[in-house]
């Protein structure tokens, strides 16, 4: 049995947290590798199994994992224990609590995990491109700046997502960007066709983060969607015709 190979990065050093991939998994078929998706429709045991591997491989046991049961919103949830398998609605999570294993589900949404090592809270947001507009990861680090985190020390690393050559959009998404947060624009190039933009989620994320209070900040520069080996992929899913996909698990703890 292959072990999970977890991304990590120099930002979070000192907190244990992963971006974990597909490696390691139980996981046959469409959803081959580390599937982390309980609403997928892969085969439970081997889910719980996956996400068993990824918690052990944190230091913890699947009882210790904290993840909401996530619907694209700015809503951060606080775990002052385990959530024994209990799943809010929500994306993200905040602890100051040792052990409890702060954890989101992506498939080219990007995930973000956040530390204080000096106030000893941490935290893991689920930033697609309608949480992120909406205000996740204000939502988040204010969480944790009210269990005794400062911004200007949160280091924050965003984790592999859709990058923007493979993140084709209309142009109304641009247009609903630059309504809502003007300078937005600048995160969208030009597409494939005139009503076509490619839009960088990864960076759009990073400055959510600038305007937050989040200086220490980085990306760990991976594609979910051209990487088929190591990462699952809505896009990919669906330019392929594919019935369903796999979920990546990023998550830290103190």
């Amino acid at each position: 049995m292959s072990a999970p190979e977890p991304i990590t990065h120099p930002l979070l050093d000192g907190v244990r947290h992963g971006f974990f991939t597909r490696a390691g998994g139980a996981s046959q078929g469409l959803y081959a590798g580390l599937n982390t998706g309980v609403g997928s429709h892969d085969d439970p045991a081997a889910v719980a199994e996956n996400r068993r591997r990824i918690a052990v491989a944190l230091g913890g046991s699947a009882a210790d994992l904290a993840n909401c049961y996530q619907i694209h919103s700015a809503v951060t949830r606080v775990a002052e224990g385990p959530w024994n398998g209990e799943r809010p609605e929500g994306d993200a999570v905040v602890t100051a609590t040792p052990g409890v294993i702060c954890a989101v589900l992506t498939a080219d949404c990007a995930p973000v995990l956040l530390a204080d090592r000096e106030a000893g809270v941490v935290g893991a947001a689920h930033a697609g491109w309608k949480g992120a507009l909406g205000g996740v990861i204000h939502s988040a680090v204010a969480a944790m700046e009210a269990l005794g985190a400062r911004a200007d020390r949160v280091t924050a690393v965003v984790g592999p997502c859709i990058a923007q050559n493979s993140y084709e959009v209309g142009a109304d998404f641009q247009d609903r960007f630059a309504h809502h947060d003007p300078g937005s624009e600048r995160f969208f190039r030009p597409g494939s066709a005139p009503d076509k933009r490619r839009f960088d989620l990864p960076a759009f994320v990073l400055w959510r983060l600038e305007q937050a209070g989040v200086s220490q900040t980085a990306w760990t520069g991976d594609d979910t969607c051209v990487d088929e080996n190591r990462f699952f992929s809505n896009r990919r899913a669906h330019l392929r015709g594919e019935p369903d996909f796999g979920r990546l698990m990023s998550a830290i703890r103190l």
